[in-house]
């Protein structure tokens, strides 16, 4: 599948760092953090599919993603650095134990190669309910969201994803499929492979996304795995905390 993406900066002779973003998310979310880090390469954010402005597909497990990050990045010259957070960050795994070759190095924004008891079909349930023909501007969305989501952070989030046509509104996410994977979405596939390349897992320090108990299954996974947690961020590292984020990548990206 051929993912959307924004392009930022022009090619160096550095790999182009490609950026995956997580649930419910899109490449225009990583704008502030990719152009902060286009001064020394060509950063690529893609709107994973079923998002944004990419293909819908009713196959969202991690293999295909995987598929999908693999062909933005032969479409980019064949290999990269790759960036994942959450969704994208298991994604950008599975791609990195399954075709190691086409990686550099891998960054991992707050997400653990485990699955999660938890889910987020809460949310799909309420973006789903909204009704989207008495949506006239994004505050009409953002009152029938604030019952089921009272976070106001959360709701602006989301509304990145709204899309205000003349007729009507309508998400840019495929709900239903989002939904109907949500199992496998939540799921970490088990997998042969390792990655012994360079990999950085980012964690926000408010955060409980990548506990103790994980990190002996990311060492397995990834012997070569750094740590670096940005104090004072939640799981949305990268919005929490921009500049800290942006630094701790490109300090990683430029080491020897």
């Amino acid at each position: 599948m051929e993912l959307a993406s924004t392009v930022h900066g022009q090619p160096t002779d550095r790999p182009p760092l490609v950026i995956a973003h997580g649930l419910f998310g899109s490449g225009r979310n990583w704008g502030a953090v990719a152009r902060r880090l286009a001064d020394a390469r060509q950063v690529v954010a893609v709107d994973m599919r079923n998002h944004g402005d990419s293909p819908k597909a009713p196959d969202h497990g991690y293999a295909a993603m995987a598929d999908d990050l693999a062909a933005a990045i032969a479409a980019h010259g064949g290999r990269a650095d790759l960036l994942g957070h959450s969704m994208g960050g298991k994604a950008a795994m599975v791609l990195a134990l399954t075709e190691p070759a086409r990686l550099r190095r891998l960054i991992v924004a707050d997400m653990a190669p485990v699955a999660y008891q938890h889910s987020q079909l809460g949310y799909v349930r309420a973006m789903q309910a909204v009704d989207l023909a008495t949506v006239r501007r994004r505050g009409d969305a953002d009152a029938a969201l604030a019952p089921a989501v009272p976070e106001a952070g959360l709701r602006a989030f989301f509304l990145q994803s709204l899309a205000l046509g003349p007729a009507r509104a309508d998400w840019k996410l495929d709900l239903a499929t989002l939904a109907d994977q949500m199992p496998r979405i939540m799921a970490f596939p088990e997998l042969p492979g390792r990655f012994d390349g360079p990999t950085l897992f980012l964690t926000g320090g408010r955060s409980d996304y990548v506990r103790p108990e994980h990190w002996p299954e990311i060492r397995r996974l990834f012997p070569a795995a750094r740590h670096v947690e940005i104090a004072g961020a939640g799981h949305w590292l990268h919005a929490d905390a921009p500049d800290a984020f942006a630094a701790a990548v490109a300090e990683f990206l430029d080491a020897p």
